[in-house]
């Protein structure tokens, strides 16, 4: 019976095969992220466990996010979309929209985080 791959293991081949697609040469992406070549050629084998800040770096220079590597690798549960629609949270369900980059999930975050703020200062203005 086959041993099932670690998630360590799936991690490094989905960073890798998030970078091929990306068409970007792993020179390139270690450069970007501020490691060596042969580290983050580790990190691919799955050989070596990039740090919270390595890991951080590699997603926004491939234009995903950490929790969806995590996911993808079998470190946690994705979150669904029916999951997203039950809590009724707007920030998940914006998450869990895979047709949006990282950069444009984090700008929409923002801008409905500004709007809830601005309606919680209008109100507490009112008298």
């Amino acid at each position: 019976m086959p041993r099932a791959e670690s998630p360590q293991l799936m991690l490094g081949r989905i960073i890798r095969a998030q970078r091929e697609l990306a068409e970007l040469p792993m020179r390139n992406l270690a450069a970007a992220v501020g490691i060596s070549n042969p580290y983050l050629s580790q990190i691919e084998r799955g050989l070596r466990a990039p740090s919270k800040a390595v890991l951080n770096a590699i997603a926004t220079s491939l234009e995903t996010s950490v929790d969806r590597l995590y996911e993808e690798a079998g470190f946690v549960e994705p979150v669904s979309r029916e999951d997203a629609e039950s809590k009724g949270d707007l920030e998940a369900e914006i998450d869990a929209a895979v047709e949006l980059t990282t950069a444009q999930r984090r700008a929409l975050v923002e801008i409905y985080r500004g709007f809830v703020d601005a309606n919680t200062v209008r109100r507490t203005r009112r008298p």
